[in-house]
């Protein structure tokens, strides 16, 4: 059974930085597109980072371009969110996900593999 595990999350203050991190069991990570999304009680989730399995290419929400970088590691089979500069809007349940090697914008029924997700809490 593949498992996606979040962690890292926490509660930090606006314009502060907070860095998360997904493990996987397996090769899922070094295998697949990995991907952050995120989202907030009664709304949809929404799409934040991706990156593909080389680590050469990487595509973002707009709402986190320049502040947001996700890598990966594939020899420890993790994959990071480094967030910098956060603002309250950016509070949310952080979940990481995984689907074949594709960068193609694709809403979330099309990433077969989820984590539980980690709570990111930015005060203002």
């Amino acid at each position: 059974q593949v498992q996606l595990v979040e962690s890292g999350g926490g509660l930090v203050q606006a314009g502060g930085s907070l860095s998360i991190s997904c493990a996987a069991s397996g090769r899922i990570i070094s295998r697949n597109t990995v991907g952050w999304f995120r989202q907030a009680p009664g709304k949809e989730r929404e799409f934040v980072a991706a990156i593909r399995r080389s680590g050469g290419n990487t595509v973002y929400a707009d709402s986190v371009k320049g502040r947001f970088t996700i890598s990966r590691d594939n020899a420890k089979n993790t994959v990071s969110l480094q967030m910098n500069t956060l603002k309250p809007e950016d509070t949310d349940v952080y979940y990481c996900a995984a689907r074949g090697d594709s960068l193609a914008p694709s809403p979330p029924r099309a990433w077969p593999y989820w984590g539980q997700g980690t709570q990111v809490t930015v005060s203002s």
